[in-house]
């Protein structure tokens, strides 16, 4: 009976306890850290946001306290006066065509209004960069920075904005599918389970860092009712690292461009299987002596399933008038062919 007793004395089960209590406080400690290092990021995300002005000045007559402000866009600090924003947010119809202006107007968090003169833009990607002009203090106090990591499915996300012209408003979500594509752009696009709407364009899309993971593109309308047209949460982003790359060639002074190579896949079945085979050459794949029929088997040794695949791989891995080896079937023998990649 001692022995029972000496086993199961109530000291070591009360320093359990009291071990359970400062684990619980501890925890509790790095929630509360995580929870304010979140808030903080997203306050420096919003006051980095500005609203894209309306190009045209609207005529204050006829409105008793002034000219109202008309915002068709956002757009992002990126530091040193730089703003990254979408390339269709700041497009201006002259002579029948869409023209990127040399300067455009925007509206700081603290209702700055400030001009920016163009340091470049890029269509296959719809991306445009511009440097802020005039007084320093009159420039968004913040700045983000693009992560160095990719997001994937299931990531928490959010971005900041102007939807509808309002703002700066914000939306929490989730990233749906990373590698998904639009025909309003040549890249892939990261799909993502948040609120936005027209006026969203050129946004960022952030981590729970306030790390820049994307540049919000497009939406696709799903809502009907004629109160919520405009806004979706079936939204897309370009990837951050595609945007950078933009952002690096403006500030570099030269033109950003991307991979091409110039072969139209289809899928057809052959052999019983389904394979992809070369519908088009055109351009550098013409030259190189691809055919009508070939079986693309793979590029550098990747094999490739799919358009999507060889899409990625071109215009985040290879860069203009690089040399990339493509393995093909042809007949009943497989070769290789070089193709030099041209320049979008």
């Amino acid at each position: 009976m001692t022995f029972l007793r000496n086993m199961f004395h109530p000291l070591p089960l009360f320093i359990v306890i009291v071990c359970g209590q400062y684990l619980g406080l501890s925890l509790a400690l790095g929630d509360d850290r995580a929870a304010k290092n979140y808030a903080h990021a997203i306050e420096q995300a919003k006051l980095a946001t500005v609203g894209i002005l309306q190009g045209v000045s609207l005529n204050a007559e006829g409105f008793e306290y002034g000219t109202p402000v008309k915002i068709r866009g956002s757009g992002i600090h990126l530091g040193e006066g730089v703003i990254v924003t979408a390339r269709h947010a700041v497009e201006r119809s002259e002579g029948g065509k869409l023209v990127v202006p040399e300067e455009i107007s925007v509206l700081t968090d603290d209702l700055q209004e400030v001009a920016a003169t163009r340091l470049g833009a890029n269509v296959y990607l719809d991306v445009a960069v511009y440097r802020l002009q005039g007084d320093t203090s009159n420039w968004p106090i913040s700045n983000v920075q693009f992560s160095v990591h990719e997001v994937t499915y299931g990531n928490d996300v959010f971005t900041v904005g102007y939807p509808m012209g309002r703002g700066p408003a914000l939306s929490f979500g989730k990233v749906g599918n990373p590698n998904t594509f639009l025909s309003t752009v040549q890249s892939r696009l990261i799909q993502m389970d948040l609120s936005a709407c027209r006026g969203n364009s050129g946004g960022g899309l952030l981590n729970h860092e306030g790390e820049l993971v994307g540049l919000v593109h497009a939406i696709i309308q799903t809502d009907t009712s004629k109160e919520e047209r405009g806004c979706s949460r079936f939204g897309f982003a370009l990837p951050g690292r595609l945007v950078k790359r933009v952002v690096d060639a403006v500030q570099a002074g030269k033109s950003p461009g991307f991979s091409v190579l110039g072969i139209h896949l289809q899928t057809f079945k052959k052999g019983g299987r389904w394979v992809l085979g070369v519908a088009k050459a055109t351009g550098p794949s013409q030259h190189a002596g691809f055919r009508k029929g070939d079986v693309l088997v793979a590029i550098d040794e990747l094999k490739i399933t799919s358009p999507a695949q060889l899409k990625n791989y071109l215009i985040e891995r290879t860069e203009p008038e690089q040399t990339v080896v493509l393995r093909v079937q042809r007949g009943e023998t497989q070769r290789s062919i070089s193709v030099k990649l041209g320049k979008s």
